[in-house]
C-alpha cells in the first residue's frame, strides 16, 4: 500500500469539520477500496480526532505562519538551553507565553470560523499541545502535519511521546535533530557481538513511532546534570517572571484600593451634597405652594374688591340722578 496515497486521502478528511469526518472517512473508505482494497482498509482505520486536536490541525491548515513562528521559537528555546543561556532562556520563556496566548486565540477563532466552539479545557490542551511543539522537534512535525489525533504534553526534559499522535505517519517529513554527537564506545570494553542489535530489533515492534519523523538517529541525551541545570536555568526564568508579575499585580492592586477610597470619599461628598439640594428642593416646593395658595386667595379678593367697586359706582350713578332738579 501506498502511504502517500494514503496520506493524501487522510490530509483531505482530517481538513473536514469534526461533525463530517465519519460519514467523510466511509465514503473516502469505500471510494480507495474500488481500486485498492488494501488502502481502503487503511482509510476505514484512520482514527476520529479528539477535539482540541482537530482546533490544532484547523490551525495548522488555515494559519500554518503560527506554527511555524513557533516551531522557529522552539529552536532557539533548545539552543539557548544546550548552552544554559538562563538570560536568553529567560526572554524567550517570556516571549513564548505570549505567542502561545496569542496562537490559541487564534486556534479558537479559525475553529469558530469553521463551526465549532472550543471551551476553555479544550484551548488549555491546545496550548499544551502547541507548547510541546516549541519543546521538541518531532512534536513540531507531527502538529504541523495537520493529521493530529490526540493532544501532546512536554515535561521540558524527556521527548515528547508521539505513540499514536498522528495519522499516518510514516509519510511525515523528516526532521532532523540538532543535538551533541553521540558518545563513542571504550575501546577497552568491547561490545558483546549482536546484543544491541538484538535489542533495537526487539524494541523497535513493541514501541512503533513515528518513523519518518525519527530517520535521523536520535543522538545521545545530554549528561543528567546539563538537563539538571538547564531545566533549572528554564525554571529559574519562570520564577522571576512569575514574581515580577506577582510585584505589578500587587502594585496594581494597592492602586486599585487607593482608588476605591478616593471613589468612597467622592460618592459620600455627592451624595451630601445631593441631600442639601433635596432638602433645597423640598423648600422650595413647600414655598411654592404657600405662594400658589396665596395668589389664588389674593386673586379672590381681587375679583371682590372688582364687584364691589362696580357696585359702589353703579350705587353713585344712582344716587346722583335722582338729586338731579327737574
Amino acid at each position: 500500500m501506498d502511504d502517500e496515497a494514503l496520506a493524501e486521502i487522510a490530509n483531505e478528511l482530517y481538513a473536514k469539520p469534526l461533525e463530517d469526518f465519519i460519514a467523510a472517512r466511509a465514503a473516502a473508505a469505500k471510494e480507495a477500496a474500488g481500486s485498492d482494497k488494501e488502502l481502503g482498509a487503511a482509510v476505514r482505520g484512520l482514527p476520529k480526532p479528539s477535539v482540541a486536536a482537530w482546533a490544532v490541525n484547523m490551525l495548522a491548515l488555515h494559519q500554518p505562519e503560527v506554527l511555524a513562528g513557533l516551531a522557529d521559537l522552539g529552536g532557539r528555546m533548545r539552543e539557548a538551553q544546550a548552552s544554559l543561556d538562563a538570560t536568553a532562556l529567560r526572554e524567550l520563556g517570556r516571549e513564548r507565553r505570549t505567542v502561545l496566548a496569542a496562537a490559541v486565540d487564534t486556534a479558537r477563532a479559525v475553529a469558530q470560523e469553521q463551526g465549532r466552539s472550543i471551551s476553555d479545557a479544550m484551548a488549555t490542551d491546545v496550548e499544551e499541545t502547541l507548547r510541546a511543539l516549541t519543546a521538541d522537534a518531532g512534536a513540531g512535525a507531527a502538529v504541523q502535519s495537520g493529521r493530529l489525533l490526540k493532544t501532546l504534553s512536554a515535561d521540558g526534559v524527556n521527548a515528547v511521546d508521539l505513540d499514536g499522535s498522528v495519522a499516518v505517519a510514516a509519510a511525515l517529513p523528516a526532521t532532523p535533530r540538532t543535538a551533541p554527537a553521540p558518545a563513542k564506545p571504550a575501546p577497552d570494553k568491547p561490545q558483546r557481538a549482536g546484543t544491541t542489535t538484538e535489542r533495537t530489533s526487539r524494541a523497535q515492534p513493541d514501541r512503533p513511532r513515528l518513523q519518518a519523523v525519527r530517520q535521523t538517529p536520535r543522538p545521545a541525551s545530554p549528561p543528567a546534570l546539563e538537563k539538571a541545570k538547564a531545566a533549572f536555568a528554564e525554571a529559574e526564568a519562570a520564577h522571576a517572571e512569575t514574581a515580577r508579575l506577582a510585584r505589578d499585580l500587587q502594585d496594581q492592586a494597592d492602586e486599585t484600593r487607593t482608588q476605591i477610597t478616593e471613589l468612597l470619599e467622592e460618592t459620600a461628598d455627592l451624595r451630601a451634597r445631593l441631600k442639601a439640594a433635596e432638602d433645597r428642593l423640598e423648600r422650595s416646593r413647600r414655598s411654592l405652594a404657600a405662594t400658589t395658595a396665596e395668589a389664588k386667595q389674593a386673586v379672590r379678593a381681587a375679583d371682590k374688591a372688582e364687584r364691589a367697586a362696580r357696585l359702589a359706582q353703579e350705587r353713585v350713578l344712582r344716587l346722583g340722578s335722582t338729586d338731579t332738579p327737574s
